[in-house]
């Protein structure tokens, strides 16, 4: 998992603040370890109380940590959440990653899956060389990709967009939100977006919409598949496309669905098992809205939960 590690500091009605670590690309990788899967994280995060809590946050969850931390002060996320749950957030970031070069070409080189997105992928001067990482290791790895765009970061949608077009085609699998398309390209709709990126050389593309439930289209479901979403009572939304994204990690993988041969299984899902793919994804998101924080479920809570459906 390569991108962004931060601190969401939380900002609640009526409550005193409370630091989570968070970080889109750290928290997939959390969710898949927690799902039973070696993971490791590539990132930055520096040597203070931050970065000592993100470094346990990882630890605690088995993820290996090939690059440490280093001396610059770790990024913040200010995370303002509503009375609906849901959350705004304001940043102030370091996204440099010259520490993190070595193990960026040995992940490049080696790794039979990996993952990229958010402010990793698209806030300069980290952002180029994930791209660099991302075009090497798409000759034999699985690829898979979550833009998760802040405007609040990245003001512009062109220069967001150029970038994310620089990842697409060479991923083979991305998650969006339809905000995320409709901030993107808002001159068209969420599904013309999400086949214009399988054109551009991904396999599936997968649309998560809140509580509609996520949608999903490959080349040869032309249509499309949606899923229900799961449904709990809202404690906040931080962290559920995270979860999601891990979880549909989790489920290729459990397939089999890694390395030099990735893109040719992608393309063989059939219907039925993508539709176990999804739901999969969307429980394991649900459980996460239902709890603070992106905290995402383990292995047994969300073989639980799908046991009770």
């Amino acid at each position: 998992m390569i991108g962004e590690a931060l601190v969401d500091v939380v900002n609640r009605p009526h409550q005193a603040k409370h630091a989570h670590p968070g970080g889109s690309p750290m928290n997939v990788a959390v969710g898949v370890a927690r799902l039973g899967h070696e993971v490791e994280y590539i990132g930055r995060y520096g040597n203070d109380d931050y970065g000592r809590m993100i470094d346990e946050h990882l630890r605690e969850s088995r993820v290996a940590l090939p690059v440490g931390a280093d001396s610059k002060k770790t990024s913040v996320a200010q995370a303002n959440i509503a009375e609906n749950g849901a959350a705004d957030y304001e940043f102030d970031i370091d996204w440099s990653l010259e520490d993190a070069r070595p193990s960026l070409e040995k992940a490049a080189r080696t790794s039979s899956a990996v993952h990229v997105g958010s402010i990793g992928a698209m806030l300069e001067p980290g952002a180029s060389l994930v791209a660099e990482t991302v075009k090497s290791a798409h000759q034999h790895a699985l690829v898979t990709y979550d833009p998760n765009c802040r405007p609040s970061i990245i003001p512009d949608a062109s220069q967001a967009r150029a970038w994310a077009e620089k990842v697409v085609p060479n991923a083979d699998v991305i998650k969006a939100s339809d905000e995320d398309l409709l901030w993107l390209y808002p001159h068209r709709t969420v599904e013309e977006s999400a086949r214009a990126w399988l054109e551009l050389g991904a396999e599936l593309v997968i649309v998560t919409r809140g509580e509609m439930g996520p949608w999903a289209i490959t080349r040869a479901l032309t249509g499309g598949l949606a899923v229900e979403a799961h449904r709990v009572e809202v404690a906040d939304t931080v962290g559920a496309g995270d979860s999601l994204m891990a979880a549909l990690i989790t489920a290729l993988l459990d397939r089999g669905i890694e390395g030099k041969e990735a893109s040719k299984k992608i393309s063989q899902l059939g219907q039925e098992e993508l539709a176990e793919i999804l739901t999969f994804a969307a429980t394991a998101a649900g459980i996460t809205v239902s709890r603070a924080g992106a905290n995402p479920p383990t292995r047994a809570e969300l073989e639980e939960v799908l046991a009770g459906k």
